[in-house]
């Protein structure tokens, strides 16, 4: 979204803009490194065809993913960032023809981030001080999920730790891709039945937080 667009921009020394499709990206530089960035949209599809523009048009080594996500675990409180490990579509539903919900035919239920990017995260974030990290399970879905039945659901069904809409998708196109990926959620609310309220006054603060991070990260990537 755009509030999180801004908040990773007061980090990116910007060189260039351009438009494909209607979607604009933005080249230049993050801790030194040379990046691309451009903001996905709402939602599995604007996301998932926001990665494959990307990927076709640009040469790419790693992608990105940063945002804000819904807690789903009561281990986590606003602020907290979430490493993906593993990426799932929770509204993904094939169980008549006897699958798992969740599971995706010729690609599978979970999807794993790249092992190398998720350990350089994890040393990277570990040194920041009063910031609780947690590596795990990211479910994403085409639904603000603000009901607390629906989020204890999919905490239970997939032990997962957060919600949001874009990043198991985006998972799936850099999978079929063979593309590196790595994605981070700050925590910007939690079920309590006023998730949108909490949404809209924590989400510049958490998506400052994990674009903060980011930085970090490719800063250690460039050494």
């Amino acid at each position: 979204m755009d509030e999180e667009l801004e908040e990773l921009k007061k980090y990116f020394k910007i060189e260039k803009e351009f438009n494909i499709f209607e979607l604009k990206f933005y080249e230049g530089k993050i801790s030194d490194v040379d990046c691309i960035v451009v903001k996905c949209g709402v939602g599995k599809v604007n996301a998932a065809r926001t990665t494959q523009i990307l990927i076709d048009n640009m040469q790419v080594d790693y992608i990105f993913n940063v945002g804000v996500a819904g807690g789903v675990s009561n281990k986590l409180t606003i602020g907290d960032i979430v490493i993906g490990e593993k990426l799932i579509q929770h509204d993904f539903d094939v169980t008549a023809l006897n699958y798992e919900k969740g599971f995706i035919p010729e690609v599978g239920s979970f999807i794993e981030a790249d092992t190398y990017l998720v350990t350089i995260a994890n040393e990277v974030l570990k040194k920041f001080n009063n910031l609780n990290v947690f590596r795990g399970v990211i479910a994403s879905g085409d639904i603000f999920c603000t009901d607390v039945k629906m989020s204890e659901k999919i905490n239970t069904k997939f032990n997962a730790l957060c919600v949001e809409m874009e990043s198991a998708s985006i998972a799936q196109v850099c999978y079929l891709n063979h593309i590196p990926f790595l994605i981070l959620r700050s925590i910007s609310d939690v079920p309590n039945n006023n998730n949108a309220i909490t949404f809209e006054e924590f989400v510049s603060s958490s998506s400052n937080v994990v674009a903060l991070a980011l930085c970090n990260i490719l800063k250690e990537l460039n050494k």
